[in-house]
């Protein structure tokens, strides 16, 4: 009797504190071009990923409920394979908040255009990190570490670690699934190249960029912004090592995607030496997108 007292009250200081999951996910289900089929499944299924990502542990860490990773996932269906299999996108969105402000940078927005699942009205998700048991669950817990990973490596040098590997775990366990997106040979822009470039040692230079951009940069210019701006354009000198290193590498062109805009931002209103430097640098990082940086002199 006293053990369950104890534990009764462990768990009521647990929540006084405000300990929560690690996950705000604002999860959304669309299925535009699927007819003929009852709506009430993919509200369903939008309920079930709800539970799934916001309400399930993901870590050992102790997460506050103001420091919840804030992401948007939108899984849009376009198909319908048979009674209780479809096909379609995932977009994911990843932000951070920045320190002292009520900013919030883009880390990460994907579309997945490789989601194939079954499910059935009010069926329990269910998944294992030690074995493939549900496409639907193994991409979505992916993305949950993925997104982990990201947001620890932008608050502690390769404080993703962990996450990674368990992103990694899920793509090994999958490598004999029917689904696309978990193998190498699937494409160039996949699950499979994400995990393998963020566990890549020869590309740790990006996950530094991440420390650096955010931690060193972003967090301190609501102090000095002069000295958060300096940090961030010296932290650009890792995607031009990783831009030389390989110039196709998958997610190097993601930090491009998500960070392009901001960096203009920040750098329009920057001295005339730091704009010049930073867009010759995110010329060359980003040559497909290179008369966007001409905004930066502009200014």
């Amino acid at each position: 009797m006293k053990k369950v007292v104890v534990m009764f009250f462990m768990a009521i200081l647990l929540i006084s504190k405000g300990y929560s999951q690690e996950f705000l996910v604002n999860i959304s289900v669309n299925a535009p071009t699927i007819e003929g089929t009852d709506r009430r499944v993919f509200e369903s299924l939008q309920s079930a990923l709800y539970e799934f990502m916001n309400n399930r542990k993901w870590t050992n860490a102790s997460i506050k409920n103001l420091e919840r990773i804030e992401c948007t996932m939108m899984l849009t269906v376009r198909e319908r394979l048979s009674s209780d299999e479809y096909k379609g996108t995932l977009n994911v969105v990843l932000q951070r908040p920045i320190y002292k402000t009520s900013y919030n940078s883009v880390q990460l927005n994907f579309i997945d255009e490789n989601v194939q699942f079954k499910y059935l009205e009010s069926q329990p998700l269910e998944f294992s990190e030690n074995s493939f048991n549900s496409n639907l669950t193994a991409v979505f817990a992916y993305y949950a570490y993925i997104m982990l990973g990201l947001d620890f490596d932008s608050f502690s040098p390769n404080g993703g670690d962990s996450f990674y590997t368990a992103a990694e775990n899920i793509v090994n366990s999958a490598q004999n699934a029917n689904e696309r997106g978990w193998k190498a040979f699937d494409g160039n822009r996949n699950r499979y190249w994400l995990v393998e470039n963020l566990r890549n040692p020869s590309y740790r230079m990006l996950r530094q960029f991440l420390y650096e951009y955010h931690r060193q940069g972003l967090d301190v210019m609501s102090d000095n912004q002069d000295e958060g701006r300096a940090a961030i354009a010296a932290s650009l000198s890792y995607l031009e090592q990783a831009k030389k290193s390989r110039s196709d590498l998958f997610f190097l062109q993601l930090l491009t995607d998500a960070k392009r805009d901001e960096i203009i931002n920040i750098f329009s209103k920057g001295s005339p030496q730091e704009k010049t430097k930073v867009a010759n640098i995110m010329r060359e990082v980003d040559p497909a997108n290179a008369s966007k940086y001409e905004k930066i002199l502009a200014n």
